[in-house]
């Protein structure tokens, strides 16, 4: 097998970290070893997807996060995958020369647009502008000429940080201004850059976007809770948890709920592809999830260092007060607060709801 992947722009691609970057991507969409040709075949393509980045009311986050991938790293990406035509943090031109690449595009070429950071609305969108135009004005010409729209990040997403309340500057997400137009959501504070590859990458390969949920976010990435499938998902089965950080439960790695984990009820795939080779996630290194990849989270999931509102769960247990514990939060499920439920207990239990309810 030769050692290299002829792509259109670097031909001597090292063949075995291409082949890792789009198996990732593979494993990340759900899609068989038999897919992993088609992938690599769509990613080397001559037909290059143009990509327009822009940048909204945000900290750089989320391409900070893709600037440390490296299945592919960044320069692989842009000059490989994807043509990177405006992107204000890695593309070389700047001032006026910027604008023109970014009309240019717009005017002449077929294209994706990528925003991140949120848009102000508020006093008619004057707190966030570029080349004296607001965000509200530049997402208003260019979105409808695009011929997908993914929304990078929560702030894209549902508004973020921004959108906290009392929201001042009326920040919101893609999905509030535009309605007209294919969107995709990645929401994360930042997502995993897998999450975005695997979304082009499927473009790519089946000429259409993946499929989303309720709140357009690709099911490959956010269509299990993540504590479906943590790594401490046993200790919650039997009811060992963490009290307060640092303590002798927490150096054993015991399940952080009580210490405000908000896994239960925040969909995203965290555990299972981690970040930028290094095979971590917060959950991993003893701090709780926060619950980035869900709308308002900056209001529903604060204060991040409490427990979830339901009732008091033993410190020990055995799996008998497993069963009870996840029968508590099957119904807080019901009740609209969204916590899910173990799953080898919730079936079981689902069965019995009628017998226990008549009881």
């Amino acid at each position: 097998m030769a050692d290299t992947v002829k792509t259109n722009l670097d031909p001597q691609l090292d063949r075995r970290g291409f082949l890792k970057g789009c198996t990732i991507a593979a494993a990340a969409l759900g899609l068989s070893d038999a897919m992993i040709p088609k992938l690599v075949e769509a990613a080397a393509t001559a037909e290059r997807p143009r990509v327009i980045w822009l940048h909204f009311q945000e900290c750089t986050g989320c391409t900070e996060s893709l600037l440390r991938s490296s299945h592919p790293d960044i320069g692989r990406l842009i000059l490989d995958i994807i043509s990177l035509d405006y992107h204000e943090t890695v593309m070389a031109a700047a001032g006026h020369q910027a604008e023109q690449n970014l009309h240019d595009t717009v005017d002449n070429h077929p294209f994706i647009l990528v925003v991140e950071g949120a848009i102000p609305t508020k006093d008619n969108g004057i707190y966030c502008k570029i080349a004296g135009k607001t965000a509200m004005d530049i997402l208003a010409e260019v979105a409808p000429k695009a011929s997908a729209i993914i929304a990078i990040g929560t702030c894209a997403t549902f508004g973020g940080v921004q959108a906290a309340a009392p929201n001042p500057t009326g920040a919101v997400g893609v999905m509030d201004l535009v309605s007209d137009k294919p969107i995709i959501n990645i929401p994360g504070c930042p997502p995993n850059p897998i999450s975005f590859l695997g979304t082009i990458l499927h473009y790519l390969t089946f000429k259409r976007l993946p499929a989303l949920d309720s709140l357009n976010r690709p099911l490959f990435a956010y269509g299990r809770r993540i504590h479906d499938h943590c790594e401490r998902r046993a200790h919650f089965d039997e009811g060992r948890f963490v009290e307060q950080y640092g303590d002798e439960f927490h150096k054993l790695g015991y399940c952080l709920y009580k210490v405000g984990c908000k896994g239960p009820e925040t969909f995203s795939n965290c555990p299972v592809v981690r970040f930028n080779d290094v095979d971590v996630w917060p959950v991993s290194v003893g701090h709780g999830c926060i619950g980035c990849t869900e709308p308002n989270f900056w209001d529903t999931m604060t204060p991040f260092y409490e427990r979830l509102p339901m009732v008091k769960i033993p410190a020990t247990g055995i799996v008998k007060k497993a069963d009870k514990v996840g029968k508590t939060i099957l119904a807080a499920t019901a009740a609209g607060i969204g916590i899910h439920a173990a799953v080898g207990i919730g079936k079981s239990l689902i069965k019995g709801k009628k017998k226990d309810e008549e009881a």
